[in-house]
């Protein structure tokens, strides 16, 4: 019985050995090697607590699932068998890891010639001062021998673990190539941020201040994941738990700040902007948790809220393109390209994708040409602004050129007209009421001038707005040529048939040209046209009439007006265009009929009131509309007060409600002169209004007129 169970122990003992066989990993001279799951078999130390001893004599190693070696749940410990073969002519054989966060790396081997267990660490400082900035151990063993090694890798965060092993010459190029290729990062990055600080004291943006923050901490974090904290940092455990993940979260607030300020979200998300502060706050529990310790938690929260952000802002950089903010093009450009090489990243630290030289170094290379594409953002956005501004220098000048013309024209004309009065005064000085009369009249054409001089600022907007309506005549009178054409050779066909009843043959062209030229259709289409001319036609009319309202020389001669009554009347001209679910209500003191020029007061309540009109309308839903007419009666001024429960106005609106040429109405349903010439009105009457608008509450605009005007 005894012999059977030796026999079968035994037989067991082959079989774990067998199920955990792995290859002997042969190291060359100027060779590098990835330390596969073809190299090693994996035993978990799920609490950390296994001694050596205890590993050394584990029956519990396996092959593992995954191609490199991973640390699949927080806070973990695991343990690596290889048997290596020092096939070069050294005897250190370098094992490194890059670009992972690990708290300890342990190698322990039996020395063939006393048989003692050696344990070497990362945390044993290198002699050279370039080795000390990576995590790397230097393994001894004699050329051409072969020895079973046990790694020891332990980490607060789940990632895979990239293990090299190099020959002494392959090791010590690929850590010059690695330092030149960081150099360079680093230079570039340094480049950046000093470029974009200067910008930042030129022009006063903080979105360039912020980009050197980002610029910061990105290099910092890249920095610190490849090794390079060991310079300032010799506690692993500090570094780890507290320095990477603050930095991480610093980049994410920068990156925050950033891409706020740029894109302007706080103006253009508007109401959604709330959702953005959110990641504002993930950030902050972020930094709460690695403060109080909860650095497991952190590193998973880290990887969630990086993606987050990263998908967030692509979403908010396409929607803000897609509106039609250009400066977000190059913006989403580059954070699409990061956002790649992030979810690529953090596909290779799950083990989903191959882990080699290409995306072990994605971040870094993908964050060169963020950076790039960043960069040409701002100078893009500079160039907006440039071009915005230099368009208005341009209008500017032109208004002022435009000025500068008629105000010259003005005077020349003014001193030929004061020059043909000199002359007819010498002239005609025996006829002194003909020359009285010459006068008055001179006196009011110059007063008719001065306002028309102020219509020379008006004239690129008047080749606009009357140039649509034209098009509508002009587009429309060829094809009406053509239909006329049709139908009067349809005429002289009829007229050849009539005057040949005995020749069929007219008939039957006849017959022919009339199915081929459709009557019925021509009609149809000539009836198109002519409404569109008489649509262009009545367009031009509105134009026309409101700017000769708008430059009228009435007389100006007082006249006493019943203010109620005008009320009333105007009311009644406007009743036929104010809908039926508007409550028109007038609350009119009694007023003495009032001083003043009655054409221009009629005008000026006919523009206030249609305006309100139009403001109802333009609502999308009805409820409740209506428009309060209040006069009062003070000592020195009346009041008029029209109160509505339209759309309202923005602060932008209102400051520039009264500019000739402004308006909220769509193409050809208003000039923008209407308030233009109430404003002027007003004034004319040495009154004052006010207005008090909330947007989508209503708008109430109260006159003040005196009533001493003489």
């Amino acid at each position: 019985m005894k012999k059977i169970l030796i026999i079968a122990y035994l037989i067991l003992q082959y079989a774990t050995a067998f199920a955990g066989n792995t290859d002997t990993l042969i190291v060359n001279t100027n060779q590098s090697q990835l330390l596969t799951s073809r190299y090693f078999n994996e035993l978990n130390d799920h609490d950390g607590t296994l001694t050596i001893q205890q590993v050394l004599n584990s029956n519990d190693f396996y092959t593992s699932k995954t191609l490199l070696p991973t640390l699949k749940f927080s806070k973990s410990t695991i343990w690596l068998k290889v048997v290596l073969k020092n096939n070069t002519d050294e005897s250190i054989i370098p094992i490194s890891v890059t670009a992972s966060v690990i708290d300890a790396l342990d190698l322990y081997y039996i020395d063939k010639t006393d048989k003692k267990i050696t344990h070497i660490s990362i945390d044993q400082l290198q002699s050279n001062f370039l080795l000390q900035k990576i995590t790397s151990i230097q393994y001894p063993i004699l050329p051409g021998t072969v020895n079973t090694i046990y790694l020891r890798v332990k980490s607060n965060a789940s990632t895979i673990i990239p293990l090299r092993i190099y020959s002494v010459s392959a090791f010590l190029e690929n850590r010059t190539i690695e330092n030149i290729i960081m150099g360079a990062i680093a230079g570039i990055l340094l480049v950046m941020g000093l470029y974009n600080l200067m910008l930042f004291s030129i022009v006063g943006d903080r979105s360039y201040l912020y980009y050197v923050f980002y610029i910061l901490f990105l290099g910092l974090s890249q920095s610190l994941l490849r090794g390079y904290g060991g310079i300032l940092f010799t506690n692993k455990a500090i570094l780890n738990n507290y320095v990477i993940p603050i930095i991480r979260v610093c980049f994410g607030f920068s990156l925050l700040l950033f891409v706020g300020e740029f894109l302007h979200l706080k103006k253009r998300l508007k109401h959604w902007y709330k959702y953005y502060l959110c990641l504002y706050g993930l950030y902050t529990l972020l930094l709460l948790a690695i403060l109080f310790g909860f650095v497991v938690a952190a590193y998973n929260l880290i990887t969630i809220t990086i993606s987050l952000t990263a998908v967030s802002l692509l979403i908010i950089g396409v929607y803000l393109y897609v509106k039609g903010f250009k400066p977000a093009k190059f913006f989403m450009l580059g954070w699409g390209l990061f956002l790649v090489s992030i979810l690529i990243s953090v596909a290779r630290n799950k083990g989903l994708i191959i882990y080699n030289d290409f995306t072990a170094n994605i971040i870094p290379y993908s964050s060169v040409a963020e950076l790039v594409l960043f960069s040409a953002a701002l100078a893009d956005k500079i160039n907006f602004y440039r071009g915005q501004k230099i368009q208005l220098q341009n209008f500017a000048i032109t208004v002022a050129k435009e000025n500068e013309r008629l105000t010259t024209e003005q005077n020349i004309l003014l001193e030929n007209k004061v020059k043909e009065r000199t002359n007819e005064l010498i002239v005609t000085n025996k006829n002194l009421s003909v020359t009285i009369e010459d006068l008055k009249n001179t006196q009011k054409k110059l007063i008719d001038t001065e306002k028309m001089a102020s219509l020379g600022q008006l004239t690129a907007g008047v080749a606009h707005e009357i140039n649509n309506p034209i098009n509508f005549v002009s587009s429309n009178v060829n094809p009406l040529r053509l239909d006329f054409d049709e139908l009067f050779l349809l005429l002289d066909s009829y007229d050849a048939a009539l005057s040949n009843p005995g020749h069929p043959r007219f008939l039957e062209v006849l017959n022919d040209y009339k199915e081929k030229v459709d009557p019925i259709f021509i009609k149809d289409e000539i009836t198109t046209l002519l409404n569109g001319i008489e649509e262009g036609a009545r367009r031009t009319a509105e134009i026309v009439k409101s700017l000769r309202t708008f430059s009228s020389t009435d007389d100006l001669v007082l006249k006493t007006l019943d203010i109620d009554k005008a009320i009333y009347a105007n009311l009644l001209i406007l009743r036929s265009t104010i809908p039926y679910y508007i409550q028109i209500t007038p609350l009119l003191d009694t007023i003495e009929p009032l001083n003043c020029y009655p054409g221009k007061i009629n005008q000026m309540l006919i523009n206030l009131i249609s305006n309100s009109v139009y403001a109802i309308k333009a609502k999308q839903t009805h409820e409740n509309e209506s428009i309060l007419i209040v006069t009062k009666d003070e000592p020195e001024y009346i009041y008029i007060e029209i109160t509505d429960t339209g759309t309202g106005m923005t602060d932008e609106t209102k400051q520039r409600m009264f500019e000739p040429f402004f308006t909220t109405k769509d193409v050809g349903e208003g000039t923008g002169l209407g308030l233009s010439i109430v404003f002027g009105i007003i004034e004319k009457h040495h009154g004052s209004i006010e207005v008090v608008s909330e947007l989508g509450k209503g708008t109430k605009i109260t006159v003040q007129l005196p009533k001493n005007l003489v």
